[in-house]
């Protein structure tokens, strides 16, 4: 009889534990898919802004030393022909700066005035642009690399999109998480599609339930929001190979309980640009369950394999 009521108590503290684990969902009605939907026709409108992730034409990586670039073939970086003069100037990258120098007859605006030398600065500090008509440039590093970033506002193709296919909103991918933050300082080391590792600050794990399955994801510092990079097994045949991207709120002060809402699930730019350096998830977020939410593989037409100028 002992042993029976200590298996009894036993019982009850792990149910009334499971209880507490799985937070369950919140309430959902017609109005939640509406938020659903508006979320991804905004991301449509951001992702055809004038430079946005889908107006990316080109990515050349520096030598030190002097590369010319303009439309024609003869140049160290060609520009796309149809939209610059054949020889526009060259780049002077001394291992630390990048200076841009500009042929006499050449039109090209840095701030709005046209220059025919200029220091550029990368577009994550000062957001230092060259532009000729329809093409904005400016510099990108990635670690010991550094490269001309170029965007074309001038395209159709872009014009035209209204969207990724995309699975049915389904409410059980909205659920409850517990923000299990770790003990100490943690960095999480993240692969990029260069193959450079990142070492990048991680605030803690999120903990939730799907059909009653208890997952987590590492979650990684991404400004006022927590970013999360994922992985699935619908990865092998319907959505983008190398995971996918969500932010997630950071729980409210007094609480550890946030809500991940996998229906938002998006795209990384490299599954649709092949001028971009997204990251890849790392492998404790490899989730092996299919996560039939959120955006899908983009189309041939849309795809990274396919050169958008």
């Amino acid at each position: 009889m002992k042993y029976l009521f200590l298996l009894v108590i036993f019982m009850q503290l792990l149910t009334a534990c499971t209880q507490e684990t799985n937070l369950g969902s919140p309430e959902t009605d017609e109005a939640y898919d509406a938020t659903v939907d508006t979320f991804f026709d905004d991301r449509v409108e951001r992702l055809k802004e004038p430079l946005g992730w889908m107006r990316l034409a080109g990515m050349y990586w520096l030598d030190e030393g002097s590369q010319s670039f303009g439309g024609s073939v003869e140049n160290d970086i060609q520009f796309p022909e149809q939209y610059v003069p054949p020889k526009a100037g060259y780049f002077q990258f001394d291992g630390t700066t990048v200076t841009m120098k500009v042929y006499n007859d050449v039109e090209i605006s840095v701030n709005g005035e046209y220059v025919n030398e200029a220091v550029l600065h990368s577009d994550e500090t000062t957001g230092l642009f060259a532009v000729h008509g329809s093409l904005h440039w400016t510099i990108i590093q990635r670690e010991d690399l550094t490269g001309i970033r170029l965007y074309n506002t001038e395209n159709e193709l872009i014009d035209r999109f209204t969207g990724f296919d995309r699975f049915p909103t389904d409410s059980k991918y909205y659920v409850y998480a517990r923000m299990v933050p770790h003990a100490e300082p943690t960095t999480i080391p993240v692969i990029n599609v260069l193959g450079q590792t990142s070492q990048v600050n991680s605030p803690g794990r999120l903990h939730f339930h799907i059909d009653g399955q208890p997952f987590s994801l590492i979650a990684l510092e991404g400004g006022e929001r927590m970013f999360i990079i994922v992985g699935d097994e619908t990865n092998r045949t319907e959505t983008f190979q190398g995971g996918r991207y969500l932010y997630v709120d950071y729980p409210a002060e007094g609480t550890d309980i946030t809500r991940i809402d996998l229906n938002l699930l998006y795209n990384p730019p490299c599954a649709f640009n092949p001028y971009t350096t997204c990251q890849f998830p790392p492998r404790e977020n490899i989730l092996p369950i299919r996560l039939e939410a959120g955006e899908k593989r983009p189309s041939s037409e849309y795809s990274a394999s396919k050169d958008v100028i």
